[in-house]
């Protein structure tokens, strides 16, 4: 027996075909949703397996949903929740997969507040009833590739992998609990942190390493490309990833990113000092303190 009977994801490239996927080798739904904004990309989505079904109608293709992944870009997340929120059903688990947090989190907090302040309802499609926002939560699974597309979609992306769920002081705790059982589902750790601390960390654990690749990318001149061997790949992988969705997430968490940034600077002029003093003990010892920081990662 299905733990879904309807499952939506609005945005089905990577992540969201790699969240339907998962939810078909599991048996976890019995309707898998693809919403997205063109036809030829759901199509893909559908001949990938990925999902079941597609739409480019998301008010259809939210209406009976369970849950509702939003797994779009981080600059249309909060439109995408809204347009979610006005047409799913009352109840519905709704929840995004974006990499930052606060902006979107507290967009749509704040939305809320205003709407109830002036007594304005934000209404349903039709219903006349306010829109609640009760049932949404943030989450950011921390995982993926630097290829984009369902057809790299993996059942097993979010097995052992950590997904962040960021609940504001105004989500209700049964909402959070819906969410972590929802990723738990599909093999996850899940951590809850505010929206804030969440961007404050993944600046330096996720933006800040893609800053650093697309930098030591961009300096290094085609002719040299040959020479490039597993250390120049390893550290660049992620600069073959979307630059327009990238652009959107550095927009969204940029004083957090800078003060990472700042951070890094810092580090590489002690190091430069430290070669220009031809201090070889400093520098093994900075060289043994990184090491020892990355070994702790544990692969």
């Amino acid at each position: 027996m299905p733990n879904y009977k309807n499952i939506a994801i609005v945005g089905v490239g990577l992540i969201g075909g790699s969240i339907g996927l998962a939810l078909r080798q599991r048996r976890l739904a019995a309707e898998i949703v693809g919403v997205g904004r063109r036809q030829e990309s759901l199509d893909r989505a559908i001949a990938c397996g990925v999902i079941g079904s597609a739409t480019t109608d998301l008010a259809a293709g939210v209406a009976t949903a369970d849950v509702v992944i939003v797994a779009t870009p981080v600059a249309s997340v909060v439109d995408d929740v809204f347009r979610v929120l006005a047409a799913a059903p009352v109840g519905a688990l709704v929840t995004d997969v974006g990499s930052t947090k606060a902006s979107i989190c507290h967009s749509i907090s704040e939305k809320q507040a205003i709407s109830e302040k002036q007594a304005v309802p934000l209404q349903q499609a039709g219903s006349g009833q306010q829109l609640d926002t009760s049932g949404f939560v943030g989450s950011h699974p921390l995982a993926g590739d630097h290829r984009s597309g369902p057809e790299h979609a993996r059942g097993d992306l979010l097995e052992g992998k950590v997904v962040i769920v960021t609940p504001t002081s105004s989500t209700p705790s049964q909402t959070v609990a819906r969410a972590q059982a929802f990723w738990e589902t599909l093999g996850a750790q899940v951590l809850q942190m505010p929206p804030e601390k969440h961007d404050q960390a993944l600046a330096t654990t996720s933006h800040l390493p893609h800053l650093v690749a697309s930098a030591l990318a961009a300096l290094t001149p085609p002719e040299w490309l040959p020479l490039a061997a597993g250390g120049w790949a390893d550290t660049t992988r992620v600069a073959a990833a979307d630059p327009l969705l990238w652009a959107q997430i550095f927009a969204q968490n940029t004083p957090a990113v800078i003060g990472a940034l700042d951070r890094l600077i810092e580090q590489l002029q002690t190091a430069r000092s430290s070669l220009l003093a031809e201090d070889r003990p400093e520098i093994e010892n900075f060289l043994r303190q990184a090491k020892r920081t990355r070994d702790a990662l544990g692969n």
